[in-house]
């Protein structure tokens, strides 16, 4: 019977497609489903073979891990050299986009809560 080894429904491409390199690199027999046309189902890797998963658990443990390290290692990268962006950065580079988002926000702020604020008039 098959196992889910590796739940792809919101894991980026690149991911995906080193966990399937590294599967079939170290012989473990898998098949992949897809979310489905309404992406209701699950998309996954699945094992054929049930022996096998404590191999490809810990094999996809240890590679997940070396990734975080990576990723953590390359966003401290780039605050150290402040190409990461925040909330003011995205001010300075796109003001209009900015007041525009804060003045749609306003807006449904006042249309949720102007029916109770004007009640009793």
């Amino acid at each position: 019977m098959a196992v889910i080894i590796f739940k792809l429904n919101g894991v980026p491409d690149e991911e995906a497609d080193e966990v399937r390199a590294l599967l079939t690199e170290k012989g473990f027999e898998f098949y992949e489903t897809s979310a489905g046309r309404w992406g209701i189902s699950v998309a996954a890797l699945w094992l054929k073979n049930n022996a096998d998963q404590p191999a490809a658990r810990a094999l996809i443990e240890t590679f997940q891990q070396h990734r975080q390290t990576q990723i953590k290692a390359e966003h401290e990268q780039l605050r150290e050299q402040g190409k990461l962006e925040n909330a003011l950065s995205r001010l300075l580079h796109n003001p209009l986009q900015v007041i525009f988002y804060i003045l749609f926000i306003l807006l449904i702020i006042y249309l949720s809560l102007s029916p109770f604020v004007f009640i009793g008039k």
